[in-house]
C-alpha cells in the first residue's frame, strides 16, 4: 500500500469511528427517553445522525410489504479444499497437529484436537450500548465439513426475532458438535456476548466450555513488531497475502444495519456480509500461517525461517510459554539476519538476561558490552555488577559504573544515586584490600 493509499485508508478510518461516535452518544440519548419504542428510536437516530446515504434502487415498497422479509436468514458459502485464500491452501487448516493448537491457546486440551473440528466464530453487532444493548444482529461461522471449508451466517433480518435467532444457532451448534472455538478478540468480545445474549433469552450455550484458541493474542506476539498493525485485515494482507480490499469501515455496519431495518433495503447489508465472510476466511489464513511459523521452529532452531523478523516474533511467542532456551535460540538466530533496530535491542537485552540466569557469562558480558556502544545505562549496570561479583574486578566495576554515571546524568534520578552508591562502595572495598582508588 503506497503513502497515498495509507492516508486515505486513514482519514476513512477517522471520519468513521467520528460518524460512530456521533450515533453512540445520539442513541444513548435516545435510549434514556421514555415512551418510545425500539422502531421510533431507530428512525430518530437515522434522522438525527444524518448519514446522508443514497439507497439505491427503485422505489420503496409500502411499509407491510416490506414486513416480509424473512426474520431470520442463512446464507451459506463452501469453499473447495483445493482453493486458496491468498497463499493458504484452504486444505492446510486440516493438517495443523493438535500440539501447535495446544501451544498457541495454552489449552492443552487442543493436544487431541484439530481444525477440522473446530468453528470460527466472528459476530457483528449493533455496537451501540454496550452490555446488554449490544445485539448481534449477524452469526458468522467457519468450519470443515464434506470435504469443504464452509462459511454459515445467521442474519437478523427483524430485531424482535433475536430469540429466533438464538435457537437456531444453539441447535446448530448441537447439531454440527463442533469441538473447539477459533476467534480473533473472542474471548474479550465475541464469546462473552453471545453467552450474554443466550442468557437473556434463556437458552444454554452449547460451545461455552469447549477449548478456545483466541488467536489475537499470538498474532500480537508473533507479528506486532514486524507490521504496522495486527488487525485481522491487515494481517491478511500481509501474512496471508489475501487480495482484500477495505471493504466497510467496522464503525459503519451498525448504522447500515439500523438504516436496513428501516428501510429493508438489502445492498446495505451486502457489504457486512461480505465483511464477515472475509474475516472468517482471514481467520483462517493468519491461524494457519501462524501454525506454520511454530510448526517450522519447534524442533531446533536450524529449522527456522529465512525471515528474521518471523523468527523473532516466534522466539517472543515461546518466551511468553516459558520455553526460555528455545526463545533463546531463536532470537540468536534472527540476530544473525536483518532486524529494526527496536527488535534488534529488545533482542539483544532479552538474551542477555537469559544467559546471566543461565550463567554463560562470556556471551552476557559481550551483549552488555554491544548494548552499552548505545548508552544503555543498564548494560553499565549489569558489567559492574559482574566484574565486582564475578570477576572480582574492582577496578573494571569502578570503570563500568562511571560510565554508566556519565550516560544517567540528566535521564533518572534514580539511576544516578544507584551508580554513585556502587561507585562509593567498590572504592570502599578496594581500600579495605590496600589497594589504590583508580582516579
Amino acid at each position: 500500500m503506497d503513502i497515498d493509499e495509507k492516508l486515505k485508508q486513514l482519514r476513512r478510518e477517522r471520519d468513521a469511528r467520528q460518524r460512530n461516535q456521533k450515533i453512540r452518544s445520539t442513541w444513548e440519548r435516545l435510549d434514556g427517553e421514555d415512551g418510545l419504542t425500539v422502531k421510533e428510536k431507530l428512525e430518530r437516530l437515522i434522522t438525527l445522525t444524518n448519514t446522508g446515504w443514497a439507497v439505491r434502487g427503485p422505489a420503496k415498497a409500502p411499509a407491510a410489504e416490506a414486513t416480509r422479509r424473512e426474520p431470520i436468514e442463512v446464507h451459506e458459502n463452501p469453499y473447495k479444499l483445493g482453493a486458496r485464500y491468498g497463499q493458504i491452501p484452504i486444505a492446510m487448516g486440516l493438517e495443523i497437529p493438535g500440539e501447535i493448537l495446544a501451544f498457541l491457546s495454552r489449552d492443552g486440551a487442543f493436544e487431541s484436537l484439530d481444525l477440522g473440528s473446530a468453528v470460527f466464530l466472528d459476530l457483528e453487532t449493533t455496537g451501540l450500548a454496550g452490555g446488554t444493548g449490544t445485539v448481534p444482529f449477524l452469526v458468522g461461522l467457519g468450519y470443515y465439513r464434506d470435504e469443504r471449508f464452509k462459511v454459515s451466517q445467521f442474519f437478523l433480518s427483524e430485531m424482535a426475532e433475536e430469540g429466533r435467532l438464538v435457537r437456531e444457532v444453539a441447535q446448530f451448534f448441537k447439531d454440527m458438535a463442533f469441538k473447539s472455538v477459533i476467534t480473533y478478540n473472542g474471548k474479550a468480545f465475541d464469546m462473552p456476548l453471545l453467552e450474554t445474549r443466550f442468557a437473556l433469552h434463556r437458552t444454554p450455550f452449547p460451545i461455552r466450555e469447549l477449548p478456545h484458541l483466541d488467536f489475537l493474542f499470538s498474532a500480537r506476539h508473533l507479528w506486532k513488531d514486524k507490521y504496522d498493525s495486527c488487525r485481522l485485515f491487515n494481517l491478511a494482507q500481509q501474512v496471508v497475502q489475501a487480495e482484500r480490499a477495505e471493504d466497510i469501515p467496522g464503525a459503519e455496519i451498525p448504522l447500515r444495519y439500523f438504516q436496513y431495518i428501516r428501510t429493508g433495503e438489502f445492498s446495505l447489508i451486502e457489504p457486512i456480509l461480505y465483511h464477515n465472510q472475509e474475516d472468517i476466511l482471514s481467520l483462517l489464513g493468519v491461524v494457519v500461517a501462524g501454525a506454520l511459523l511454530v510448526d517450522r521452529n519447534r524442533a531446533s532452531a536450524e529449522r527456522g525461517a529465512a525471515d528474521a523478523m518471523d523468527l523473532y516474533g516466534v522466539a517472543r511467542l515461546f518466551e511468553s510459554a516459558g520455553e526460555a532456551a528455545q526463545a533463546a535460540a531463536l532470537l540468536e538466530q534472527a540476530l544473525e539476519g536483518q532486524l529494526t533496530a527496536h527488535a534488534s535491542h529488545t533482542a539483544r537485552v532479552k538474551l542477555s538476561h537469559h544467559f546471566k540466569k543461565s550463567q554463560d557469562w562470556g556471551k552476557a558480558v559481550s551483549l552488555w558490552r554491544e548494548l552499552s556502544q548505545g548508552d544503555q545505562a543498564f548494560s553499565f549496570r549489569e558489567l559492574s555488577m559482574y566484574y565486582e561479583h564475578k570477576a572480582k574486578d574492582y577496578e573494571e566495576a569502578i570503570r563500568a559504573a562511571e560510565e554508566g554515571l556519565a550516560v544517567s546524568m540528566g535521564r533518572s534520578l534514580v539511576e544516578r544515586k544507584d551508580f554513585e552508591k556502587r561507585i562509593e562502595r567498590l572504592r570502599a572495598k578496594m581500600r579495605k584490600q590496600g589497594k589504590g582508588v583508580i582516579k
